[in-house]
């Protein structure tokens, strides 16, 4: 206490920051999906904590920095706030969060809080910040766009086509579907990763969210000092304003889909999220899961594992006894393999092994086909999901191969998922698959090749939306801009892939699609071929495509 009888500034602060603390050890590291009200409450009362303190260094910096506050605090503090607003975006999927998280963690690295020699930091976390910065500059490396190139979110500006926009208002199917929850998860051997975020699933989040538009998303401007004095950052400051109440929210724009970004999850832990988000899922709207991976082990026979059969463990189908079991697997085994197609291949969800709980097998998802679901598998061994047979939902499944010009791109880890680039940066995945390298030198050859994209889509888009001989999977989801910027591109990397050439059987090197798309929009469909000749010319790449259009 000081000697007027008021506590002392440090000893509050120092309460008001062990305080803080605690709160944020226990919401660190709860789920980014499916808040309950109870969550919700305690993570509003984690931001008020923060606000306190934040506030409080703000009212009584000079007693704060006299008795030996260190610039190292204030960034440790901003750095919390900062990961708990990027918390609640991957929750909410609110653009306004991310934003906050962002001013503050611009403040961190631009008054350099981490910067003084004096910094107290423990050597584990040292080291543990060298990787982070290894692990960023790596994948910035491998996220590199073209100059001035268009945003992987969906973007009015770009992304709407105006010939289109009648047909896309006027389409009805029986029953229209609205894109409300994302599952994203990957896992590949050395894949390019920040913490927990890898480069695909980062791709694929972006191009779920709209592109901020108008003025609504300038970041706030601190308010001057009533006595008019300038503020300085030089020495230890905490002048960032905390403004949890502001709604920055685009009036223009409607609400992001909610998405969850798992990070190498055991499928048990998967298949929860999966079950709590189709629980939760309003009518008329739609669930997409993303999953990038390689191929696990496959299942050589019906009772492989030491507790009975695996196909069936996985099903949580629990046999009284070994006759029982016996008799069983004999009748499955007289269907003509009718399980075997969904247990007999998987993909790998960890580096945990190659088993059980580490791998997803199509079978997993069948009780989740009674809700609409829109499912991306991206993986060497997407063809064993072709095998799903429950409620018809959209699929789409890529190549078990990637296909380059040049051999030394063929390392998927140096540049992400090429299957996964070509829906979320076509041009771009084109791009790299012919060789052509991005030069600033090069914007006008960029800009007219995006155009050439652009129109292509927009003629497709009217084709899809006109037509009456569209599968009802893909007609209940056109109305969707997400989801029908998919397809489309998928149509175009389809026809791209088709068109390029191999020396080996094509088949490995191809995406597919069920149930099947209309036959106009096939990759040797004039409407299509043409296109993807005419985007190959224009980038003097002609000779890598076979075609009849030339």
């Amino acid at each position: 206490m000081s000697r007027n009888g008021q506590q002392d500034p440090t000893h509050q602060f120092r309460t008001l920051v062990a305080k803080a603390g605690r709160k944020f050890a226990r919401v660190r590291d709860l789920p980014a999906y499916g808040p309950g009200p109870g969550t919700t409450r305690y993570l509003a009362k984690v931001f008020k904590s923060y606000m306190r303190v934040w506030r409080y260094q703000q009212e009584h910096r000079p007693q704060l920095v006299g008795s030996g506050l260190q610039r190292w605090e204030i960034g440790d503090i901003a750095s919390r706030i900062a990961q708990l607003y990027f918390g609640q975006y991957m929750r909410t999927s609110e653009a306004r969060f991310l934003l906050e998280s962002f001013v503050f963690y611009e403040a961190v690295l631009n008054r350099r809080y981490f910067d003084s020699p004096g910094a107290d930091l423990e050597e584990s976390k040292i080291k543990e910040w060298k990787i982070v910065v290894q692990e960023i500059v790596r994948f910035v490396n491998a996220d590199k766009a073209f100059p001035n190139g268009r945003p992987l979110r969906y973007c009015a500006m770009f992304d709407t086509h105006p010939d289109s926009l009648p047909y896309v208002a006027r389409f009805h199917a029986k029953k229209a579907l609205k894109l409300h929850d994302a599952i994203l998860t990957s896992y590949h051997r050395n894949e390019i990763k920040f913490a927990e975020l890898t480069l695909d699933t980062f791709r694929m989040l972006q191009c779920l969210e709209w592109e901020p538009s108008g003025s609504s998303y300038q970041k706030h401007q601190n308010e001057p000092p009533t006595n008019g004095a300038l503020k300085e950052y030089s020495a230890t400051s905490g002048m960032i304003d905390l403004n949890l109440a502001a709604d920055m929210s685009d009036p223009t724009l409607p609400p992001n889909p909610k998405k969850a970004v798992l990070y190498r999850p055991k499928s048990t832990h998967l298949l929860a999220v999966i079950a709590t988000v189709c629980e939760e899922l309003p009518p008329e709207k739609i669930m997409l899961l993303y999953v990038s991976s390689f191929s696990g082990t496959e299942v050589s026979s019906v009772a492989e594992s030491s507790g009975g059969s695996r196909r069936f463990s996985k099903n949580k189908v629990s046999l009284a006894t070994s006759s029982t079991q016996n008799e069983f697997l004999a009748h499955i085994d007289n269907k003509k393999g009718y399980l075997s197609d969904y247990y007999d291949n998987s993909l790998c969800l960890s580096p945990h092994g190659s088993r059980g709980s580490n791998n997803l097998y199509p079978g997993d998802l069948l009780p989740f086909t009674r809700r609409p679901l829109f499912l991306i598998i991206d993986s060497d061994n997407s063809h064993a999901f072709k095998a799903e047979r429950g409620e018809p939902c959209a699929l789409l499944l890529s190549p078990s191969r990637p296909s380059f010009k040049s051999p030394r791109n063929l390392d998927e880890s140096v540049h992400g998922s090429q299957f996964t680039l070509f829906l979320t940066a076509p041009l771009l995945a084109f791009c790299q698959m012919v060789g052509v390298s991005v030069s600033d030198r090069d914007v006008e050859v960029y800009d007219e090749a995006e155009y050439i994209i652009a129109n292509a889509v927009a003629k497709w888009e009217v084709m899809l939306c006109s037509s009456t001989k569209v599968d009802l999977v893909w007609a209940q989801v056109l109305a969707d801009p997400f989801l029908r910027r998919i397809i489309l591109r998928f149509i175009f990397c389809r026809a791209a892939l088709t068109l390029f050439h191999h020396v080996e059987s094509k088949e490995p090197y191809l995406p597919a699609c069920l149930p099947h798309l209309p036959e106009f929009v096939s990759p040797d469909a004039e409407a299509v071929e043409s296109y993807i000749c005419r985007l190959a010319s224009h980038l003097n790449v002609s000779d890598c495509f076979d075609s009849t259009s030339y």
